[in-house]
Order: structure tokens, then C-alpha cells, then sequence
């Protein structure tokens, strides 16, 4: 294994009239192919680290390795092509876009990076729906789905660009126990199976059971004792 995404002394302050400290002096390192679990009370700054880790917000002080590039220096336009090249991104909220069927709404980080013409990006789509047992619904649009089906387009448009690592923010904390167990496991899947690097926020025991390690976060920093209640 090899390392893909590491944090050194990562900090995230909310500047105002009585600072709030949200990440403090966080290192970690990330193995490719591991599915890593953050846990931690609300508001112990697990989405904070996930969104830095993620390159979708800054640190106040210390880096962000991916893929072994420092970013610390990497301006906006640079931060927005390693996030669509190399990251991928699944939210409690599925955020599909309500006016374009499931199919486009998978193709759109394609289109966007542009490796792809229209033709191969469709089949890409296609394909990841297929892997994700939502072919069937390519035509149709969000709202004419379950939440798990939802859930899953939203994991296909994560992997569009061949991600090297997907980022998933209490990914099943919308759904029943049953399409949260199917959520659970095509994440494990893309790790153990795909060779991806996923990295989740979770409440959930269960899920956080499922994967290599798991990080707890207690007040912005890492607590190696802090277990759920």
C-alpha cells in the first residue's frame, strides 16, 4: 500500500469575535484501496476535516497532501481541477440536479473535466449505473426515485472521473436501515474490490463496523479512545 491523502497539523479556524476553533492540529495518513470511517460527537469538526481533506475548504495553517502533491500553494482553479479529476463526492443529500435525467446528471463531471466525448461519456454513465444497479432508471429523473436509488446515482456521478478518492459525508443518514446496508456496502466494494480510497463521515456504528480504521474526533482533534455511546 501506498500513501494517497495525508494531513499535516491541519487547523480550520472560523474567524469573528470570539474565534471557533473547528479542526486542531489534525495528522493522518491514507493508504490507497483503505475505507476509513470518521466518527465523533455532533460538532466535533468531523465534516470540517472531511471538507479540508477534500480540498473544499482551506486550512487555516498545515497541508493537505493528495496523490503526492502538496496543495497548501494551489490556487482556486488548481484546487477545482484536483476536485474534479482526482475526488470524488457523496453527501447526506444527494444533490442531483432536478431538471436533467439520472444519465446526465452522471455524465455532468465528465463533460465538465472533458476527457470524454459525448458518446463515451454516456457509456461511462451507463456503465456505472449498470455496476450500481440503477441502469434501469437512466432515463427517468430524481424525483422519480427511492432515496437509495438516488443515493447510489449520486455514488456513479462520484466515481464519473475515475476518482482516486471518494469523500462521503454521512452518506446513509437519509436512509432506512435496508438501503443504507446497500449504501454501506457498494462503498466497502469500491475499496476492497475497485482499489478506491473512500473516506466517510458516519454516525452510524454499523457502518463505521464495515470499514479498515475507523478516526474518531473529539473537539477538533484526533482521539484515539473516543468510541460511540
Amino acid at each position: 500500500m501506498s500513501t494517497i491523502l495525508s494531513a499535516e497539523h491541519l487547523v480550520r479556524i472560523l474567524p469573528g469575535e470570539v474565534p471557533v476553533t473547528l479542526v486542531d492540529d489534525v495528522c493522518i495518513t491514507i493508504e490507497r484501496g483503505e475505507f476509513i470511517c470518521i466518527m465523533g460527537p455532533s460538532g466535533s469538526g468531523k465534516s470540517s476535516l472531511l471538507y479540508l481533506l477534500g480540498l473544499l475548504d482551506v486550512p487555516t495553517a498545515g497541508r493537505v497532501w493528495l496523490d503526492g502533491e502538496d496543495t497548501s500553494a494551489y490556487g482556486e482553479d488548481a484546487l477545482a481541477n484536483r476536485r474534479l479529476s482526482k475526488l470524488g463526492f457523496v453527501f447526506q443529500f444527494h444533490f442531483l440536479l432536478a431538471e436533467f435525467t439520472v444519465l446526465d446528471n452522471v455524465t455532468l463531471p465528465m463533460r465538465r473535466l472533458g476527457r470524454l466525448d459525448e458518446t463515451a461519456a454516456r457509456a461511462r454513465g451507463l456503465d456505472l449505473l449498470d455496476r450500481l444497479g440503477v441502469a434501469d432508471q437512466a432515463g427517468k429523473h430524481p424525483h422519480q426515485l427511492s432515496g437509495g436509488q438516488r443515493q447510489r446515482v449520486a455514488i456513479a456521478r462520484a466515481l464519473a472521473n475515475d476518482p482516486l478518492v471518494v469523500l462521503a459525508d454521512e452518506p446513509t443518514g437519509n436512509l432506512d436501515s435496508a438501503a443504507g446496508g446497500t449504501v454501506r456496502q457498494i462503498l466497502r466494494d469500491l475499496a476492497h474490490e475497485l482499489g478506491k480510497t473512500v473516506v466517510a463521515v458516519t454516525h452510524d456504528p454499523a457502518f463505521a463496523a464495515a470499514a479498515d480504521r475507523r478516526i474518531g474526533i473529539v473537539d477538533g482533534k484526533i482521539d484515539v479512545n473516543w468510541r460511540p455511546g
